[in-house]
């Protein structure tokens, strides 16, 4: 797979911004999507992907009782990650405006990583640490990625996944962690990623939704 360490910069946090082309089996046609820093303005958009994708893309491992406490808390927003500047964006800048996902917030994609020691969730998750990592002794984790259904298995995660892991070692982590959904699992695994438990987190609806603690070295 081609790298997009070409627009990576020393320090993540610093604006980033870059259009690239999809040429693997599974990639985008035609043309380039555009990836950028998320912004405080893009939020609306944000809630509106989450929710298109977790409803769609997650109903298959995921009761609606679970999905339904879920959003918002487990699965939603982090504006942390958007204060870090270490969550990104993913436009079709060419895309059709007729298109149904443009009608919906005009995202493909949206992902991160992050310096802070929260494994997962949203701004309204309990339990939340804000602390920062020590990159010589902790993993970087890697947060909150959501696709689009219309976008979906073009091998966009991978592509942010890899930026993101560029990022983290930018900044000095070797190490890299995450909670995935049960959705995810797969698509992480073939990038080298290890389950290490499986965790209940309670919503506040009474269900609990299952993820997958998954850790991977440099």
């Amino acid at each position: 797979m081609k790298s997009i360490k070409s627009f990576i910069p020393h320090h993540f946090s610093q604006k980033v911004r870059g259009d690239f082309p999809h040429t693997d089996s599974m990639s985008v046609s035609p043309g380039t999507l555009h990836y950028r820093a998320a912004t405080l303005a893009d939020i609306p958009r944000l809630h509106a992907l989450i929710a298109r994708s977790v409803r769609e893309l997650q109903a298959q491992d995921y009761t609606p009782a679970q999905l339904d406490g879920a959003l918002g808390t487990y699965l939603g927003v982090d504006t942390q990650l958007i204060a870090d500047g270490t969550y990104f964006v993913v436009e079709a800048p060419n895309a059709n405006p007729e298109a149904p996902f443009i009608a919906s917030g005009g995202l493909v994609a949206i992902g991160g990583w992050s310096r802070r020691k929260t494994l997962c969730g949203g701004d309204h998750r309990p339990g939340r640490d804000e602390s920062l990592l020590d990159p010589a002794t902790e993993a970087a984790k890697i947060r909150a990625f959501y696709v689009h259904p219309d976008w979906a298995r073009r091998g966009i995660g991978t592509k942010i996944l890899e930026l993101c892991e560029n990022a983290a070692r930018a900044e000095g982590f070797t190490r890299f962690e995450m909670g995935a959904t049960l959705t995810g699992v797969r698509l992480y695994a073939r990038h080298g990623y290890i389950e290490v438990e499986r965790l209940a987190m309670p919503l506040p609806n009474g269900e609990s939704l299952p993820i997958v603690r998954m850790t991977k070295g440099n």
